[in-house]
């Protein structure tokens, strides 16, 4: 291997790329964006369905495996020594060092479902907290009589062409100031419908709600139960971020080594992101109840004030704005890179065209880069329109991904690269917890999938209004 002159090797990593330059809190900044989104929403009607008791102790439960398995697959970024190993650059790429091409297959299909479910449920749950500020101006205009129905299309298709524009932004590198914004938003529209929840308590003087949640009685034993399940997801997306760890612990720069960099972030991450998370779900039951609204700040649990409730839902947008490309960046990556080895002569897929802006600034254009991420956005654009169906999508990209790649696969590539022994108490433990995992992803697909048919009875595709 050539060696490179003084001067160039202080601009480059021991892998021969570019120098990375994340730190702690632009670290932070990618998690908190992945983490807080559309999911602290639902958090209040999944309460609801699980009661005082279980709804509290779930998340305070997610949050933990979350974590512990975070650190987990931290130590994987850099294979055989945590300092000097060979870097893994992806998830998958960690799955193939560490676990063999027979794995990687199955957890590529999963992590990139995944990555595109939640792009599409981000655009489901942008186009609906647009259309409540369209709603609840029109609401307070007429003074409550006017029903305000419209369709939910336009809005998506809006949120699709924002999409488009910013998905020409070339890597995940280049994103960390949309993150810092997006994670901005995130804690002002969580505070806000924490406000607005300790508001609505103070005006009752009371905290309704029950131990057991939703009684049988007020609905039927088979709808309590999926419903349960379907709780049980929408608390899993709320902490999925699990599948772009290593590709967030990539831009870090090192010393001090990544895995202790990750760790720290996702500790700090988490901790702030539950705390916000068991407020604004707690306070939302109390406030509401039973009668939660499956999306705390469009269900219209709250009307006044509005203007408050226009900020807050402004801010859902410019969130998920940032949360749908840090979520879709890897699929871009993950194809582009696929495309260039396939065809690595073509001017089509490699070739870049200077564009220029002023007569100070260019842009490199790249066609293939163009057409096809353009294309990516619109397929999740349309099949948003198809299934435009809040809860019942988070409930299951939420329990898709739990136990594979939040769970599973962590704990098997912490095994392989720690040798922990097969039977050892250590080993007993995480293959328990993983077992138990299974189980609950399990359950919420299930919940989640009777909710998406019960929906279908009663949906017109393209038609649906609110």
């Amino acid at each position: 291997m050539a060696v490179l002159p003084i001067n160039d090797a202080a601009s480059f990593d021991d892998d021969g790329r570019p120098k990375r330059t994340g730190t702690f809190w632009t670290a932070s900044a990618h998690i908190i964006t992945a983490v807080i989104g559309s999911g602290v929403l639902s958090l209040a009607w999944a309460i609801a369905q699980l009661g005082w008791a279980a709804g509290p102790s779930v998340m305070l439960l997610f949050a933990f495996i979350g974590y512990y398995t975070s650190c987990l697959l931290a130590d994987c970024y850099r294979s055989s020594d945590p300092v000097n190993g060979k870097r893994n650059y992806t998830y998958m790429h960690a799955v193939r060092s560490l676990l063999g091409r027979s794995q990687t297959t199955a957890c590529g299909v999963l992590q990139y479902v995944n990555l595109v479910g939640i792009s599409i449920g981000y655009t489901i749950a942008s186009a609906i907290s647009m259309m409540a500020v369209k709603r609840s101006n029109c609401f307070h205009s007429s003074g409550g009589k006017n029903p305000c129905h419209m369709s939910s299309n336009p809005f998506m298709v809006s949120f699709g062409v924002m999409e488009i524009i910013l998905s020409q932004i070339p890597d995940f590198d280049q994103i960390w100031w949309l993150s810092s914004v997006a994670a901005v938003m995130s804690f002002t529209y969580s505070t806000i419908g924490l406000g607005l929840g300790i508001a609505k308590v103070a005006e009752t003087g009371s905290f309704k709600g029950t131990v057991s949640g939703i009684s049988v009685g007020t609905i039927n034993q088979s709808q309590k139960i999926w419903r349960t399940f379907q709780a049980l997801g929408d608390i899993a997306f709320a902490y999925s971020f699990s599948i772009i760890l290593i590709e967030i612990q990539d831009t870090i720069r090192c010393p001090p080594s990544e895995a202790k960099t990750m760790k720290k972030a996702t500790g700090f991450s988490i901790a702030l992101t539950t705390i916000f998370y068991m407020l604004c779900g707690c306070m939302g039951y109390a406030a509401f109840g039973n009668d939660a609204p499956g999306n705390l700040l469009t269900g219209f649990g709250f009307y006044n004030p509005f203007w408050l409730l226009d900020i807050a839902n402004i801010a859902i947008v410019v969130h998920l704005v940032g949360a749908y490309q840090v979520f879709s960046q890897p699929v871009f990556a993950f194809v582009e890179k696929k495309a260039a080895q396939a065809w690595p002569d073509s001017p089509f897929i490699t070739k870049h065209h200077k564009l220029s802006i002023s007569s100070s600034r260019s842009y490199n254009v790249n066609l293939f880069r163009l057409i096809w991420r353009s294309l990516f956005v619109c397929f999740t654009t349309v099949v948003a329109m198809l299934l435009p169906f809040f809860n019942d999508v988070v409930g299951i990209i939420g329990a898709l991904q739990f136990w594979p790649l939040t769970v599973y696969f962590p704990v098997q590539m912490y095994i392989v690269q720690k040798k922990i022994p097969k039977w050892s108490l250590k080993w007993v433990c995480v293959q328990t917890m993983s077992m138990g995992c299974l189980l609950i992803s399990f359950a919420a697909v299930v919940g989640s999938v009777i909710g998406v048919m019960l929906d279908l009875k009663v949906y017109k595709p393209f038609k649906t209004t609110y």
